[in-house]
């Protein structure tokens, strides 16, 4: 499986809400690119009202999108790894709370457990960092994920280097190409200036 027609994508979504709208239309263009998509939210993702929509609206345009029900829960989550029924795994916007329990192999989400889950079948698990400590208290973990055999990540950079140091955020316009590089077991270049 080397391209998106056909794929059988998961796409996890975090608590990351400012970038939720970005992260939605990749979803969206990976469907229109005719990828299967199996759509992932973290409880906070799934259920959190916010000042950047309300959680209702996001999982019904999330699963006209993809066809499916999210999978929301951990029991929902378990059967991703038995069943291989990703290609790919896509977590996107990936939080620093994420990054930390995926490098310490911590499975306490649903987001979480379907990461495990995919990973033991050795299959690409791609990451778009989205945290305002990238550059501080979750460097460590980006640092030990991009070590680790089958993770890759979408390309990213500092969002706002004046006022928000620490802060990284994936380039969403770049998860297809990500996508499809991973799947050929490649890692595009993941740090931008």
């Amino acid at each position: 499986m080397s391209e998106i027609k056909d794929a059988k994508i998961g796409y996890a979504i975090c608590g990351s809400f400012c970038t939720f709208r970005k992260s939605i239309n990749q979803m969206k263009n990976l469907a229109e690119l005719g990828a299967d998509i199996y759509p992932i939210m973290s409880a906070n993702a799934y259920t959190l009202d916010t000042r950047f929509g309300q959680s209702a609206d996001f999982v019904d345009e999330i699963e006209e999108i993809c066809g499916k029900k999210i999978i929301h829960t951990i029991p929902e989550a378990e059967p991703i790894g038995p069943k291989k029924m990703l290609d790919v795994l896509v977590i996107s916007p990936c939080t620093g709370n994420t990054l930390a329990k995926l490098a310490s192999g911590v499975t306490d989400t649903a987001v979480t457990l379907a990461a495990k889950a995919h990973l033991r079948n050795a299959r690409p698990l791609i990451i778009g960092v989205s945290t305002n400590d990238a550059l501080a208290a979750a460097s460590k973990n980006i640092g030990l994920l991009m070590n680790c055999k089958n993770i890759y990540f979408i390309p990213m950079s500092q969002d706002d280097p004046v006022n928000k140091p620490n802060s990284i955020v994936v380039h969403f316009d770049r998860t297809a190409e990500a996508v499809r590089s991973a799947l050929n077991g490649t890692q595009l270049q993941p740090v931008y200036a």
